[in-house]
């Protein structure tokens, strides 16, 4: 007979998504240079370079178990399995899963980790949507002026 305590331990912490990807890499395609989104990508392989998304736009991005990306990425939702190298500009929210490293600075509008993620970086909530590096670098900046 289970505890009840250790079963709900056990459970993913965060709800799986039903979101819609129109554009897959799979696990043996690597990508060089800079993408820019219009619609949802999950990235199972490897990209090297900026992930970009139309502002106007809902659009996310997520990293799968097998995923790997160099760069920095801006996108309306970011939903991180894999690794990435370099800074997350998620406006409304970002996840990071079991497993998941992430060497960077994040900045976000909510925020769910599951036990076992690793975060290297700064890690920012975003005061009205910030979506880039140099608002992010501004938010950095009062955070300091405020101590």
């Amino acid at each position: 007979m289970e505890n009840s305590m250790f079963r709900k331990m056990k459970q993913n912490k965060l709800l799986p998504t039903q979101e819609k990807f129109d554009t897959l890499i799979g696990a043996t395609t690597e990508i060089y240079g800079r993408l820019v989104l219009l619609d949802s990508v999950r990235i199972d392989g490897k990209v090297v370079g900026n992930i970009e998304t139309a502002k106007d736009k809902k659009v996310t991005v997520a990293i799968g178990r097998s995923g790997e990306v160099s760069g920095d990425i801006t996108a309306h939702r970011v939903m991180v399995a894999g690794k990435i190298e370099g800074n997350i500009y998620a406006a409304e929210r970002a996840e990071f899963h079991k497993d998941s490293e992430v060497r960077g600075d994040i900045t976000y509008g909510t925020i769910g980790v599951e036990h076992g993620a690793k975060l290297l970086g700064l890690v920012i909530q975003a005061q009205n949507n910030v979506t880039s590096g140099s608002d992010a670098q501004a938010v950095i900046k009062m955070a300091q002026e405020k101590k």
